[in-house]
């Protein structure tokens, strides 16, 4: 099959890349996750060294069951498409998560591609809360943490932890399921 129109690629690779659910297999092992597919409103929250607020958007946050129900994938939007004009070009970061046995946890993919970064984490379950450690080298430890997990909604954050154990909060997402569109 050769496709050179490039809206008809996009809805092949769309077909291809989402799936309705995990595969039965790895049910269990994703079902972390679960609570998180859909979509989602956030007000996104910046902090500098001091835990003051340097900047706050809206933004918007996309999970799915992907690659044959093999895998979890999530682009995130900051700030969101909505207010774009007021707010500025921000990220689009996409996310792949896949279920490593051996391991007993999931390896994690981010790629921001405003600015070319990617990091790779290892995550794993606890109670009401998925815990993202990164693996680059980089000054600090960076550690991504989903909690509070419910129907409809959930708080999600980006810290920093120095040599010393100290930790440094960066960002801060809260995060509501949007209104369902009236029916009229």
């Amino acid at each position: 099959m050769q496709i050179t129109d490039g809206v008809a690629a996009a809805r092949v690779l769309a077909g291809l890349m989402v799936s309705e659910e995990p595969r039965p297999e790895l049910a269990d092992a994703f079902s972390p996750f679960a609570p998180l597919i859909g979509s989602w409103d956030l007000d996104v929250s910046w902090y500098d060294d001091d835990g003051n607020v340097t900047r706050q958007t809206k933004g918007e946050w996309h999970f799915a069951w992907a690659l044959d129900g093999r895998a979890v994938a999530d682009i995130w939007i900051t700030p969101s498409r909505a207010v774009r004009a007021t707010d500025g070009d921000g990220e689009w970061g996409l996310t792949i998560r896949i279920h490593d046995p051996e391991f007993g946890a999931f390896r994690s993919t981010w790629m921001g591609p405003k600015h070319a970064f990617v990091m790779t984490f290892i995550g794993t379950p606890g109670e009401n809360s998925i815990t993202l450690d990164s693996r680059e080298p980089l000054s600090a430890k960076t550690r991504w943490i989903f909690t509070d997990t419910g129907e409809t909604g959930f708080r999600w954050r980006n810290e920093d932890e120095d040599a010393d154990g100290s930790i440094t909060v960066r960002q801060r997402f809260v995060a509501t399921r949007p209104a369902a569109p009236s029916q009229t």
